[in-house]
Order: structure tokens, then sequence, then C-alpha cells
């Protein structure tokens, strides 16, 4: 019993040095790869640390290497319950990544117009990187992370120089999903949703001006709503486009798109008979909607766990590009058919 209790006893750094007879300034340099140490002595540390179970305390760990081992994460202050699924999932992809490479994660609030609380965080030497889960057109937490020169990645496209972006492709998304409906016929799409200074808002209208291009079919701004986000602001856009007598509604995201099926419902407009709808992002809160919503799938864990180990690279002063996004899927439903 007493053997058990000594085996389940964790050793440190002091342990390891006594019993090869080395300083502990060597056991650090052999556990970080840095500093002068010969190639024999090194592999007898390693050898001894991996026999006897040891792991470094992170908080001695990181004092010896000038690293917190915290990553911070800022998320929108005005996210919506809708938009939660999201952050969710992007959440878990970034935990199970900074946990198994020992880091924590510190969550932060930021608004459109506001980083004191990111400022702090930072300014309190709390992180060793930070990631951002939405970028803005003119977006004050970049132009303030750049200015302290510390890494950080951003969740979303940003169109700032030197800016490590991790983002889903939404442009070539939106304009194949439009491309596609226009393909079959939907010549007048209305499009409703979005605000105008996130970045992916721009992204999405881009795709559906460049599906039009492609076919030469014009474009006709009385059928686009862009900043409809309240739910009587879309109830009153639907209105518009039926008046418009477009052929199927675009919807930026998914939060819109059931506020606009709600009002079809209450209009008894019949879905897809008497007009089609199409989601430019997917989530758990459409998949049980009668009929099925064609809509654009992207993998949001994905996004969450290629963005830690970016910023990790970052960190560990490792070259990363500048720019990553992530794949799609056009998935075709009942809704448009």
């Amino acid at each position: 019993m007493a053997q058990a209790k000594e085996n389940e006893k964790k050793i440190t750094i002091s342990d390891v040095a006594e019993a090869l007879g080395v300083s502990k300034t060597t056991v650090s340099r052999a556990i970080s790869g840095k500093g002068r140490i010969g190639n024999e002595t090194k592999e007898r540390v390693l050898a001894y640390i991996q026999e006897h179970n040891y792991k470094p305390n992170v908080l001695a760990k990181g004092l010896a290497q000038l690293k917190t081992y915290n990553i911070g994460i800022m998320l929108p202050e005005d996210y919506t319950v809708v938009d939660l699924p999201f952050f969710q999932t992007c959440l878990i992809g970034i935990q199970e990544t900074a946990v198994s490479m020992d880091y924590d994660i510190l969550l932060t609030m930021g608004r459109e117009n506001d980083c004191s609380q990111l400022m702090r965080m930072v300014e309190n030497h709390k992180v060793d990187g930070v990631i951002l889960m939405r970028t803005f057109t003119k977006d004050i937490h970049i132009e303030y992370l750049k200015s302290r020169d510390i890494p950080f990645v951003t969740v979303g496209s940003s169109n700032y120089q030197g800016v490590i972006q991790i983002d889903n492709d939404h442009q070539s998304a939106c304009r194949e999903l439009i491309s596609i409906l226009l393909m079959k016929r939907m010549n007048r799409i209305g499009l409703i949703g979005g605000i105008e200074s996130h970045v992916v808002t721009q992204n999405r209208l881009q795709g559906y001006i460049e599906a039009h291009e492609i076919v030469g079919i014009p474009i006709d701004n009385n059928i686009i709503f862009i900043n409809v986000a309240k739910e009587i602001m879309i109830e009153r856009a639907v209105e518009k486009l039926l008046e418009y007598q477009v052929d199927c509604i675009a919807c930026l995201d998914d939060a819109v798109c059931i506020h606009v099926l709600n009002k079809l419902r209450k209009e008894n407009i019949v879905v897809p008979e008497q007009m089609r709808v199409a989601s430019f992002y997917d989530s758990s809160i459409l998949e049980n909607n009668l009929p099925s919503v064609t809509s654009l799938s992207f993998d949001v864990k994905e996004l969450g766990t290629v963005a830690c180990k970016t910023l990790l690279e970052l960190i560990e002063g490792n070259y990363v590009e500048s720019r990553t996004l992530l794949g799609y899927e056009v998935i075709l439903k009942t809704s448009t058919k």
C-alpha cells in the first residue's frame, strides 16, 4: 500500500535533478530544448522523466519560459441565442487543442467599439496570445492587438494587412449556392440579413453578386435587405420581397432564416410551392424544420481547432499561413425544389 502511494506521488524537477546528479537548470534545458546541454545528458533526463511519468508544473514551466500558458478568447458581446451553437462548437475545437498542448483558455467579451476587457487581459499579462471570434470592417480589437505586438488570430476574415485569419470560404460558398439557384431558373433571388460592419456579411454579399455576374443576370438592389437583424425588420423585408414577386429568399444566416420561415407561415405562403428559401449558414436550429432548408454547411469545430493550432504555432515563433480558408458543402433540400 505504501509502495502504491509512493508511485502515485508526483515528482518534481528537483527530484529528477537529484536522482541523475545534475542541476535543475540542466533538467529544465532538457525539457524545454533550449540552452546548451549535451545530447547524452539530454537523453538521460528525457528517459528518466518518461519512465517516472514526470509532468512539468505548468506554473514553473511558464516562469522559466516567460509564458502564462493561457490563451485569450474574445467573444462578441452582441451575440444572440441563435449564435450560441456556433460559438460553443468553435470553442470545443479550441479547448480540446489547447488542453492537448497544456494551455488553458480565458474568455472575455467585447463590443464592436469597446475593447476595454481585451486590453485588461493583455496588459495584465494574463495570456500568451488571443483568438478573436468575430471581425469587423473597422476593427479596434485588431488595431489594439497589432499595436501591442502580441500573437493573435481571427476566426473570420479581415481586411487588415498582416492579420492571421482562419475562416470558411464564405464568398465561394455563397457564389456556388446562388449560382445553383439561378441555374434552376430562380432569376429573382431576394437577400435578407447581416450586419454590414461584419466582414462575413461582406463576403457573403460578394458571393451573391459574383453569382449574378457569372450568369449575366442584373442585380435588383430593391430586393437586397442588409442590416436587417431584428424580427420586425425581417418581417417587413419579407413583405417587400413578396410584393416584388421574388422567386426565392436567401437568408444571410440561420437566425434570419427562422424568422423568414415563420413570417411566411403567418402569411400562409407555402414553401417551396409558393416561395423558395435558402440559408447561407446551416445549424441545429434549422435541422428539424419542415420542409428541410437548402443551406451551406461548415465544420465549425474544425474552425476552432485550426485557429488554436495556428495561434500556438505563432506563440512558438513558427511560420504560419497568413490566411487559411476551410471548406464547405452545399446542401440542397426541399425548400428550393
